[in-house]
């Protein structure tokens, strides 16, 4: 049963689907951390695989870039192959100066200055795109009883990699926001409208604050923490 962006058999993913946004970390993990893995869907070279973590199966496969990439992705999982939850794996860049390079973002919920909500038709108000909370709780002990710096809270999910507006991210900065990346608010609302669950754990790659950055490869295969995290509560 495949689709236009997913090659893979109906039964050919896990219930639970880890999601980084690049497919070079999705194949990373895959050979690194899992048994058995194999390769499930290559479509577009967005590659998928399934395996087994401490004998419980999970899959993991890349989103892309961007809220119409994972919601392309995230939907064809939840509606069309039988997963039931999601969580994000992915890097973002900090926007406060206790939020250091490498230290682990727990997304509990996600701002935007996307319209991807429109499609709900909400006209009696603005949406809030939460995680669900026993997937966060889960993962917020174990980062802090394996003594991990973890934070948690709103991150930001921008349509804008290259602004135009330089200092706007200091007004989300002002409202305590952690850390902005691309994704989150679309992988929180399409969960939020099937009734399934997801969740976001992002390592900072970048910071806007101390101009502080990680490499391309350092960011595909350095952030082993956050990985950790989401195959234990996988």
């Amino acid at each position: 049963m495949s689709t236009p962006h997913n090659g893979a058999n109906e039964f050919d993913f896990a219930k639970t689907v880890l999601m980084p946004g690049d497919p070079l970390r999705a194949k990373y993990i895959a050979e690194n951390f899992l048994e058995d893995a194999k390769l499930v869907t290559s479509v577009r070279n967005m590659l998928g695989y399934t395996g087994y973590y401490k004998g419980k199966k999970v899959s993991v496969m890349g989103s892309g870039m961007g809220m119409p990439s994972i919601g392309i992705y995230a939907t064809e999982l939840f509606k069309f192959y039988g997963v039931e939850k999601i969580i994000r794996v992915g890097s973002c860049g900090s926007y406060q100066d206790d939020v250091e390079i490498y230290d682990l973002v727990i997304a509990q919920g996600a701002c935007t200055d996307s319209n991807f909500a429109y499609q709900y038709n909400l006209n009696c108000g603005t949406f809030s795109a939460i995680s669900d909370f026993d997937t966060m709780y889960a993962a917020y002990n174990y980062a802090k009883n394996k003594n991990m710096r973890v934070h948690v809270g709103n991150v930001v999910s921008s349509d804008v990699f290259y602004g135009q507006s330089p200092d706007a991210w200091k007004r989300w900065q002002k409202m305590g926001c952690l850390a902005v990346e691309m994704e989150s608010y679309a992988l929180f609302a399409i969960a939020a409208s099937l009734g399934k669950k997801a969740l976001t754990i992002l390592t900072v790659s970048d910071s806007l604050v101390t101009h502080k950055e990680t490499t391309a490869l350092e960011r595909e295969r350095n952030f082993k923490e956050m990985m950790e995290v989401a195959l234990e509560i996988a």
